[in-house]
């Protein structure tokens, strides 16, 4: 019965958004998306990093070109407020966005592209010269429902792309390959082979395999658009990072904090071990690694257990708080996150209060040299309790914790 409401609540969107909103739209801008090539990232971790890292690889090409991601819009070098508060915005502001795109002189946008926004049809009208998949793991099956519905709703997205790019080595590879028979498609892996000068510029500017990964999708796409190596190399040795995503917070005590948006149990698993590499790689097997993270209310509660786990086998300490509970109770989900710990019991702290769990990660529990990263909400500025979005930044918080 909920797989039918599902897919009729499909049809239900392409009436109310696409054919009443996405097609008034793009009459009312005379059709912008055909006079601009459409470039899609789409994944469940790392599209707001490989579509940046992307655009900036653009930009260093001498493309005019611009951004939509969860973080920021861009056209060309300016950062311009849209008003979007999704990923996937709703069509009558993504359409005038590709229009002042269009008037500001743009000949591509990269687009981050949400499951979400295909199954409701934001994208209606959009065709891709480009599509790239970063992975496809758990998630969002609160509203997908099952895996095989969530990769159907990313299969769609590429079915929009005359070429496609995919990730051999995540496991909705051969669902995705068998569907786009006949459709030219790229592949990568994270071990696949880069050139020298690639390699080594991927190699000293992405200590993390996550990121490294990413870089892969993203030099996979540039040589599509004909982009010299040496290029790329040099866009990714001078790539700024994006906010919230593993960004470090500096300090004079000799901590190693970061914020990052992980907050999947892909993502949670991929951020903590590749700080463990750091750490192994910088010889630092004596210090601890301290993660601070809660999963989102009235989401996918598939994966609270899961990233419960994740926390207690990877991290030294892991303290489990509060993450846009909503209408949940923090405890409740805690309570469940905690459900799925089988091991390491010893290693699990709970402080529902965000900001006293980044305070006590910091000055009670790391010393000189240890990790500190809080995960889950990167570069958001709000957090949502009860259905009401109060100010929040976790950056903001671990500044005013060293201060103390």
């Amino acid at each position: 019965m909920k797989l039918l409401i599902y897919r009729l609540k499909h049809v239900w969107h392409f009436f109310k958004t696409g054919l009443f909103n996405a097609l008034p739209a793009m009459i009312k801008y005379h059709f912008p998306q055909r006079k601009l090539k459409l470039i899609a990232i789409t994944g469940t971790d790392g599209k707001t990093t490989s579509a940046t890292m992307l655009y900036h690889v653009l930009k260093e090409a001498g493309f005019k070109v611009g951004l939509v991601t969860t973080v920021a819009a861009y056209l060309g070098d300016k950062q311009v407020p849209t008003g979007f508060h999704v990923t996937s915005p709703a069509p009558k502001k993504l359409y005038r966005f590709l229009k002042l795109a269009l008037d500001q002189g743009l000949d591509y946008m990269i687009l981050e592209v949400t499951s979400h926004g295909h199954y409701q049809y934001r994208d209606f009208g959009l065709k891709f010269e480009l599509a790239g998949v970063t992975n496809i793991t758990h998630e969002h099956l609160d509203y997908h429902l099952t895996y095989e519905e969530y990769v159907k709703a990313k299969l769609g997205i590429l079915k929009k792309a005359k070429q496609v790019v995919l990730n051999k080595a995540d496991r909705s590879f051969w669902r995705l390959r068998e569907s786009l028979v006949g459709r030219t498609a790229t592949t990568y892996e994270p071990l696949s082979y880069l050139p020298k000068k690639v390699a080594e510029a991927v190699k000293n500017r992405f200590p993390e395999r996550f990121n490294r990964t990413n870089a892969r999708l993203v030099y996979e796409l540039s040589k599509l658009l004909n982009i010299h190596d040496q290029t790329i190399a040099t866009a990714f040795k001078t790539f700024p990072g994006v906010p919230g995503r593993m960004e470090p917070i500096p300090n004079r005590r000799g901590l190693n904090i970061y914020v990052d948006f992980a907050h999947t149990p892909n993502g949670l698993e991929s951020s903590l071990k590749s700080l463990r590499q750091i750490m192994q790689k910088n010889n630092q097997k004596d210090k601890k690694l301290i993660a601070v993270y809660g999963a989102a209310g009235e989401r996918d509660v598939a994966k609270r257990p899961m990233m419960g786990q994740i926390g207690a086998q990877l991290a030294d300490l892991a303290i489990l708080t509060a993450e846009d509970p909503r209408h949940e109770n923090v405890y409740s989900i805690i309570r469940q996150m905690k459900s799925g710990i089988k091991t390491n019991h010893g290693k699990i702290l709970t402080i529902a209060d965000r900001r006293q769990a980044i305070y006590f990660a910091i000055n009670k529990l790391a010393k000189k040299g240890d990790y500190v990263v809080i995960l889950g909400k990167g570069h958001e500025a709000s957090m949502n309790f009860g259905g009401r979005e109060i100010p929040w930044s976790d950056r903001q918080v671990a500044l005013e914790a060293l201060k103390d």
